[in-house]
């Protein structure tokens, strides 16, 4: 039933290091993955995850190939996959509800994997630093316990996180990977950064933004994009937030300052812009109180469904 690395239970007493230590082959993973050039993935045939976010699919899916998520700083990437039915789970956790979070990815690929009588459930923990306020650490403590409780056994196959992800330049500390990706058919894994993370960027922005707890965003039976309804009111002292120069929103919205991409505070920004053109989507956005629906075209991006063709 619960964490397992070679066939033996994570003694989460101990700290991380040990676990390390004992498992050597998980360092040598995380070295080998820490070493490939992050790969730019276009966006035919890709669903990407925001913050908070989780979509889950199978090698049949015939419109998503790969699952990815980046702008990882303290925050960690986790791919679930049963090794049977190849479902797939990517989730970009910030750890705001790590317990609940892990329970429904769990239930997630279980649920797409009920007629496959043989396979396992394996793991792949990737981000986060040695960050000054050890909200790396506490995150990977969290994901690790959180899948220990599970009733099903969990086998931890990718561990690149926290101290075995972390560099050190003229001491400060940086993530070496922000992003991954994982190919749905083959279940590599590799170091991704993503030009395009639509569609809907700044409404699912927003929605993260207003205290969203962890959604599903992907229909892997009907192949949809699925976003909303959300509904929040409007964001406290946004005008001023606007008003601040790119180093106060970077101090104050960010819980690492100096280890942030260089797109952070435009994307602070634009979303901002969002919420103030927004205060109430339930008027502006979703009126009909009905999901915006996407769905890949022939050449595998994303174009929006009219509800009433559904």
């Amino acid at each position: 039933m619960p964490l397992l690395v070679d066939g033996a239970r994570v003694d989460l007493a101990r700290p991380t290091g040990d676990m390390i230590r004992a498992h050597p082959h998980l360092e040598e993973k995380a070295k080998l993955l820490r070493s490939q050039p992050a790969q730019i993935v276009e966006p035919k045939g890709l669903l990407y995850v925001q913050q908070r976010e989780f979509a889950v699919t199978t090698p049949k899916d015939g419109s998503v190939s790969i699952l990815g998520s980046d702008d990882a700083t303290t925050c960690h990437i986790v791919v679930l996959r049963h090794t049977g039915s190849g479902a797939t789970c990517l989730t970009h956790c910030d750890g705001s509800d790590t317990e609940a979070e892990v329970s429904l990815i769990m239930s997630s690929v279980k649920s797409l994997s009920t007629s496959t009588g043989c396979g396992r459930l394996e793991v792949h923990l990737v981000g986060g630093f040695n960050d000054d306020r050890q909200l790396s650490q506490k995150l990977t403590n969290q994901l690790l316990r959180a899948f220990d409780l599970q009733p099903e056994d969990v086998h931890l196959v990718t561990f690149c996180v926290t101290e075995l992800n972390d560099r050190e330049e003229q001491d400060i500390h940086f993530p070496i990977i922000y992003g991954i990706a994982v190919n749905v058919k083959t279940a590599e894994i590799f170091p991704a950064t993503f030009p395009e993370k639509g569609p809907d960027e700044d409404l699912r922005s927003a929605h993260i933004l207003t205290g969203a707890p962890l959604t599903n965003i992907y229909d892997a039976k009907t192949e949809q994009l699925r976003i909303g309804p959300y509904f929040w009111g409007p964001f406290p002292h946004v005008d001023f937030w606007l008003e601040q120069d790119d180093a106060q929103i970077l101090q104050n919205l960010s819980t690492s300052p100096l280890a942030e991409p260089p797109h952070f505070v435009s994307h602070i920004r634009s979303t901002l812009t969002f919420l103030k053109e927004h205060p109430f989507p339930s008027r502006s956005l979703f009126p009909d109180r009905k999901p915006r629906i996407y769905k890949k075209n022939e050449e595998g991006l994303w174009e929006q469904v009219c509800s009433d063709k559904i």
